[in-house]
């Protein structure tokens, strides 16, 4: 995929594992936004880790224990967070879940 597909058929995305029960795919990107689908298994955990873009993220499925700077919450599906640039924030799934990422601007080294 580029920047430049404005349409984009999930049966072509390269889904990828960046941790242990985490799989990850590019749904669609320009040079200012990226959105990302992320599915986890029960238990599964996104590290804690910060990066410089703003990230909205969308429950589609399951629950998730979500901590921003600090500060825990748990959302279920239909619920979402955002997170400023460069604050430490994390989640664990308490069920088999799905995320749905934004980021702003796109997540370069995801591309690699």
């Amino acid at each position: 995929m580029t920047a430049s597909d404005l349409f984009v058929s999930g049966n072509g995305a390269e889904w990828k594992n960046p941790e242990p029960g985490v799989t990850r795919r590019i749904m669609a990107y320009l040079p200012e936004m990226m959105m990302v689908e992320v599915v986890f298994e029960k238990d599964a955990v996104g590290a804690l880790h910060s990066h410089p873009h703003i990230q909205a993220s969308y429950v589609a499925e399951g629950s998730f224990e979500v901590t921003i700077d600090g500060r825990t919450e748990t959302l279920h599906q239909g619920g979402s967070f955002i997170v400023p640039s460069d604050l430490v924030h994390g989640v664990r799934a308490l069920a088999k879940g799905r995320l749905i990422d934004t980021f702003t601007p796109h997540r370069a080294e995801f591309l690699k």
